[in-house]
């Protein structure tokens, strides 16, 4: 379905995995073996089809596709007898395949816990730089003023897109 939309000129797409509560979403506040299994298994085969799909087609060179969630996991158990895993905002993985992303390049790394980043450190407005970039906008003109400010989706400063990412 997803490839039919862009075959129609969609210019975004979502598509969400996981809602609700609990085990029917990425969360694993409860036991995150158990749950990412079973998301990522409902989510692998149909990632790889579309990436396949869009590939075969000619699209995927034209087609900006991003994976990932709103933080990571902390590197140790919640609960002193629990298996889950809370919020990391300090490290955490996304990955972005065709639309003009170089394939097989890793760039950061954590502590060896995975804790926090400690090599090359990017904010998310890195990351939203990087995908307007791929989009043919230029994130440090994108704003719009409320509450006496220029507000930008990349913060006040402006951020650079990843480049090493981008092919």
């Amino acid at each position: 379905m997803a490839r039919r939309l862009v075959e129609r000129g969609v210019r975004f797409i979502q598509i969400y995995s996981g809602g609700a509560h609990n085990d029917a979403n990425w969360d694993a506040h409860g036991d995150l073996e158990f749950n990412h299994n079973l998301h990522a298994g409902e989510t692998d085969k149909p990632i790889a089809g579309l990436l396949k799909d869009l590939k075969q087609r000619g699209m995927l060179d034209e087609t900006l596709v991003v994976w990932g969630g709103e933080f990571g996991r902390q590197p140790t158990a919640e609960y002193a007898q629990g298996t889950g895993r809370d919020h990391n905002a300090y490290g955490f993985t996304m990955w972005m395949a065709g639309g003009g992303i170089k394939g097989g390049v890793s760039v950061g790394e954590t502590d060896e816990l995975g804790g926090k980043a400690v090599r090359d450190r990017f904010h998310v407005k890195n990351l939203h730089a990087t995908i307007l970039n791929q989009l043919g906008l230029d994130p440090d003109n994108l704003s719009f003023f409320y509450g006496g400010l220029d507000q930008k989706l990349v913060g006040v400063e402006g951020a650079e897109p990843i480049h090493q990412v981008i092919a």
